[in-house]
């Protein structure tokens, strides 16, 4: 599983032109799957991500996590994360889980997710816009099998 975490005052996620989700202070999530994901690389990245501090405290050093400051997050499905660029100059997808397990591992991992903090989402392959004021700015990225 691999993510690409942004802390964000401001995101949304647009579908032909109507918004699907939409938060203030948290953080938006690209999320990607390969075909060995399972429970465990769920599990762990929900942990990471509730309590990764990176929040910044009253003296300004990210000290506090999602949690301490009451954040929502917008989940975005990725599969492009997967992208292997080494030959030529068209990535490859194939290291991405197929259609059917992403979109069961995505919907598990929301479920997850909302067991701590209000999740927005877009829709399993749908064709996205993003829009986002990026905090910091802040980005993290998180592999799930490299721990």
């Amino acid at each position: 599983m691999r993510l690409i975490i942004q802390r964000v005052s401001q995101a949304s996620v647009s579908i032909d032109g109507q918004i699907a989700g939409a938060i203030k202070e948290g953080l938006l999530l690209l999320v990607g799957f390969g075909p060995d994901d399972d429970q465990d690389d769920l599990d762990y990245a929900v942990r990471k991500i509730t309590q990764m501090r990176i929040f910044s405290d009253r003296e300004g050093r990210m000290n506090l996590s999602l949690l301490d400051v009451k954040g929502s997050i917008l989940s975005i499905s990725q599969f492009t994360l997967f992208a292997n660029t080494k030959k030529g100059n068209r990535p490859a997808f194939t290291g991405a889980a197929s259609p059917d397990l992403a979109k069961d591992l995505y919907e598990r991992f929301n479920r997850l997710l909302a067991d701590y903090c209000p999740v927005e989402k877009g829709i399993f392959g749908a064709d996205m816009q993003v829009s986002l004021n990026n905090n910091g700015p802040v980005t993290i990225t998180l592999d799930t099998k490299q721990r």
